[in-house]
């Protein structure tokens, strides 16, 4: 089974052509050595890394503790490429195995994360037994995990132990009133919690987890969802706060509501924000924390680079133990010859 020869990461070339994003910014703050480190080969923290490194999501968690009004949570499918969307739900066993699959067809693949369908910690067992299967099975690969937060602050301890470095935490506000509008009900301590109560205490958790997180050591990206006339202006103050309290990397992102997609606001007529709002808002939020502008709002079993998504190509794989040896052994020399070029300029 033929490979792309590996690229240099010094000079990236992307599947896709020559990258249309911000790789080369030089409005981006400097990164101290070891931060660079950890992120040199992480395609979502390193803009420098994405067209050299692929990223797979593992689908192993179905449940959250949360409602959105820009998020509907579909299973089974393959047309649409927005987060929440996945065509198959995975066990920790099925996940592994995938993910050593591809591997060894994808020398490329350096980070695996757990992003979906639903909250990975809302009922973390089976993500924990998968981040520990694919750590037994691939432990060069860097593993990373997305969640609204709500009870980061309780599974610190674990993620640590299972080698998550990287955690992406969504905060679409820190004002509950406008949180409030966004999220219609928290499931937590058991209990559902709606309106602005239940609002308050998801900022406070995730607030709580955030610190945790950032004390542990971890490199935190925080995502934001602008919504027009929300919490487009107020995200400039989430800006701020989320700096003071350690983020490495701030993704603002649109808000996506089309009708079709079966959202509270597609259904509801909230528009999204235009190219030049987006744009607008992200230079308002220049400043420490590094702005992300790479995003691609990849499905929950996303495979590939970022811009593309193989993830029908994988769907039926299933490889020989001759194939598996062998193809991991071209993912070897592709990581130890990427590793002479990592940090150079």
């Amino acid at each position: 089974m033929s490979v792309p020869a590996p690229t240099p990461p010094s000079t990236p070339t992307s599947p896709r052509g020559p990258c249309a994003t911000a790789c080369a910014d030089t409005r981006l703050p400097p990164v101290a050595e070891d931060i660079e480190a950890k992120v040199a080969r992480h395609p979502c923290y390193s803009a420098k890394a994405h067209g050299s490194f692929a990223r797979m999501h593992v689908p192993v968690a179905p449940a959250c503790n949360i409602q959105c009004n820009y998020c509907n949570r579909k299973y089974d499918c393959s047309n649409e490429s927005r987060p929440g969307v996945t065509s198959e739900r995975l066990t920790p066993e099925q996940a592994a195995r995938k993910v050593v699959e591809v591997a060894a067809q994808m020398p490329q693949l350096s980070v695996v994360g757990i992003a979906g369908p639903g909250d990975p910690l809302a009922k973390p067992a089976a993500v924990f037994e998968t981040l520990e299967r694919i750590r037994e099975a691939l432990p060069t690969i860097t593993p990373c995990l997305s969640t609204n937060g709500l009870v980061l602050a309780d599974h610190i301890g674990t993620l640590k132990e299972l080698g998550v470095g990287h955690v992406t935490i969504t905060i679409n506000a820190i004002d509950p009133d406008i949180a409030a509008r966004i999220y219609p009900w928290v499931y937590f301590d058991g209990k559902r919690h709606e309106g602005r109560a239940g609002a308050a205490i998801l900022l406070e958790r995730q607030r709580e987890g955030m610190k945790a997180a950032v004390a542990a050591g971890m490199l935190i990206k925080i995502n934001s969802v602008m919504i027009p006339g929300i919490n487009d202006e107020h995200l400039v103050a989430v800006n701020r706060a989320i700096t003071a309290w350690g983020a490495f990397m701030h993704n603002i992102m649109p808000l996506i509501s089309a009708p079709e997609h079966g959202t509270h606001f597609g259904l509801t007529g909230q528009r999204e924000p235009t190219a030049q709002e987006l744009e607008a808002l992200r230079a308002r939020c220049a400043g420490p924390v590094k702005l992300m502008r790479h995003c691609r709002k990849c499905r929950a079993d996303a495979i590939g680079f970022l811009g593309e998504d193989r993830h029908a190509e994988f769907a039926n794989t299933s490889l020989s133990v001759q194939d598996i040896e062998a193809g991991l052994k071209r993912r070897e020399k592709y990581l130890n010859y990427s590793r002479s070029f990592e940090g150079a300029a």
